[in-house]
C-alpha cells in the first residue's frame, strides 16, 4: 500500500511514525515550508513539492494533515484522483464544498475516515458500552472541559504564527479542540441546539476565540455543556456525565473513569492501564482505517460524523458572535 501524508507537522509526523510501525513501507510526503523539526527520526518517505506532483506517485489513500482551512483543498483533489482519505478533524473551516467531497467520494466508492481520535480510546468505548446496556438509567446531562495553554503545545514553533492561532487557517478553540462535539453525539446522540458565550478573552496573541462555553440540547432530551479554552494551565481535560441512576466521570490526567452505579452505592474505576499512552489512540485508528481499506467496510468515524461535529462547531461559532454583537 501507497500512503501519501499531506502535511508535516506534528500530527502528520505521528501519522508517519505509526503506519511506518503498522508494516506500510511505501510513503510520500508533501507538505509547505520547512518543519523545524528533526527528520532523523523518520521512516524514509519520497518528498514532493507539489500535492499534483505528490498524487502523480499515485497513492492508495492521503491522509490529509496539513492546516484546517486547506483540508478540503486538498481532499477534494485526492479523492478526485481515486485515493481514499484519512481526513484530520475538523473536516475544514466551513461548509462549502464538503458536499462536493462526499459525492465525489460516493462515486468512487471511497473510504473516508475522520482522526476523532478519542473514540479510540480505550476507556471511552467502555463508556459507551455502559451508557448503550442502560444501566445508568437516562442521560440526563454531559459536561466537557478542556483547557490547555496554546504557547505550550508545539514549544518549537511560534503559536502566534500555527494554524490553532489564526482565524485565516480556521484556528479558534472551537474548531482546533472540536473532538467533545463529536465524542458527545457518538456517546449520546444527536445535538439538537446549539448556544455559546465567550470570545478572545485572554493575553494570547491571536486573532480567534481562545475561551469558548458552549451549551448543547441532544435529541433524546439530555442537555450538555463544553467548556473550551486556549489558556488552562496546567493542562485539564474532562468529562462527566450524569445519568438517573449514577454518573461517570472520567478524567484525563487521572488515566480513567469512576462509574458509579445503582444509585451511587457502587463505583468502578475503569482504566486505560498503568502504561496507557496518548499515542495508543492515533495509532488505533490508523489501523482501523487500514483495516476498512483491506476489508472494504465503512470506518469507524465517517466524513458525516465530521461534518456534524464541524456543523456544531460552527453554530456555536455563530452563537458566540450574535451574543457579542448584542452585549454592544
Amino acid at each position: 500500500m501507497k500512503i501519501l501524508i499531506v502535511g508535516l507537522g506534528s500530527i502528520g509526523r505521528r501519522h508517519l511514525k505509526n503506519l511506518a510501525a503498522l508494516g506500510i513501507r511505501k510513503f510520500a510526503v508533501q507538505t509547505r515550508g520547512r518543519c523545524p523539526l528533526p527528520s532523523e527520526d523518520l521512516p524514509p518517505f519520497l518528498p514532493a513539492d507539489t500535492l499534483e506532483e505528490a498524487l502523480d506517485w499515485q497513492p492508495d489513500a492521503v491522509f490529509v494533515c496539513n492546516p484546517t482551512a486547506l483540508h478540503l483543498e486538498t481532499a477534494l483533489a485526492a479523492a478526485k484522483a481515486g485515493c481514499h482519505l484519512f481526513l484530520e478533524k475538523p473536516v475544514s473551516h466551513s461548509l462549502g464544498g464538503l458536499e462536493e467531497l462526499d459525492l465525489a467520494a460516493t462515486r468512487r466508492q471511497l473510504t473516508v475516515q475522520v482522526g476523532f481520535q478519542f473514540r479510540f480510546h480505550g476507556v471511552f468505548r467502555h463508556i459507551k458500552r455502559v451508557l448503550a446496556d442502560g444501566h445508568l438509567g437516562k442521560i440526563i446531562s454531559a459536561h466537557a472541559h478542556w483547557g490547555e495553554y496554546l504557547p505550550a503545545w508545539h514549544p518549537w514553533e511560534d503559536y502566534r504564527q500555527s494554524y490553532s492561532a489564526r482565524d485565516d487557517l480556521g484556528g479558534g478553540v472551537l474548531l482546533t479542540l472540536c473532538h467533545p462535539f463529536d465524542y458527545l453525539r457518538w456517546l449520546i446522540g444527536e445535538v439538537e441546539s446549539v448556544q455559546a458565550i465567550g470570545g478572545h478573552l485572554s493575553g494570547l496573541e491571536t486573532d480567534t476565540e481562545d475561551v469558548a462555553l458552549v451549551a448543547l440540547r441532544f435529541e433524546q432530551g439530555a442537555i450538555g455543556s463544553v467548556y473550551l479554552d486556549y489558556v488552562g494551565r496546567p493542562a485539564r481535560h474532562t468529562l462527566h456525565i450524569v445519568c438517573e441512576k449514577g454518573r461517570i466521570e472520567w478524567d484525563a490526567e487521572l488515566g480513567g473513569a469512576k462509574i458509579y452505579a445503582d444509585g451511587g452505592m457502587t463505583v468502578d474505576f475503569v482504566s486505560a492501564g498503568p502504561f496507557f499512552e496518548r499515542n495508543e489512540m492515533f495509532r488505533a485508528e490508523a489501523a482501523a482505517f487500514l483495516d476498512c481499506l483491506h476489508q472494504g467496510r465503512p470506518a469507524d468515524c465517517t466524513l458525516n460524523d465530521g461534518i456534524r461535529a464541524l456543523e456544531i462547531a460552527l453554530a456555536a461559532k455563530k452563537s458566540l458572535e450574535k451574543t457579542a454583537l448584542e452585549m454592544t
